[in-house]
């Protein structure tokens, strides 16, 4: 059975900076795509940033505008892991913050139906 669970969301003041980690087990997703959504009171769940298998050992990383310039992806195949460093945190990056793997090889992915596992999700506040 595949499992994703995220950890390190929490409180933090605006400009600071958080670490979520998303460890996955039950099979590696080395060259799939693997991502972190998020979903705001009120609003639908969105793409942030995802990660991709262009060849060999490279993986390319790709993120929404809201975020681009202070979120980066990473992904450390050996530990079967994805994390995501989030600075300059600001009030609207308020969330629920998902991990999402998908077993579709290739392409940049930036919508929830082409993620096949989903983690249950980890808070992130972002205070004024």
């Amino acid at each position: 059975q595949v499992q994703l669970v995220e950890s390190g969301g929490g409180l933090v003041q605006a400009g600071g900076s958080l670490r979520l980690s998303c460890a996955v087990s039950g099979r590696t997703f080395t060259n799939y795509p693997m991502a972190w959504f998020r979903q705001a009171p009120g609003k639908e769940r969105e793409f942030v940033a995802g990660t991709s298998w262009i060849g060999g050992s490279t993986y390319s990383g790709y993120y929404s505008d809201s975020v681009k310039g202070r979120f980066t992806i990473s992904r450390d195949n050996a530990k079967n892991t994805v994390s995501l460093q989030m600075n300059s945190l600001k009030p609207e990056d308020t969330a629920v913050y998902y991990c999402a793997a998908s077993s579709k090889r290739g392409g940049y992915l930036y919508t929830e139906s082409m993620y096949h596992y989903w983690g249950q999700g980890t808070q992130v506040t972002v205070s004024s």
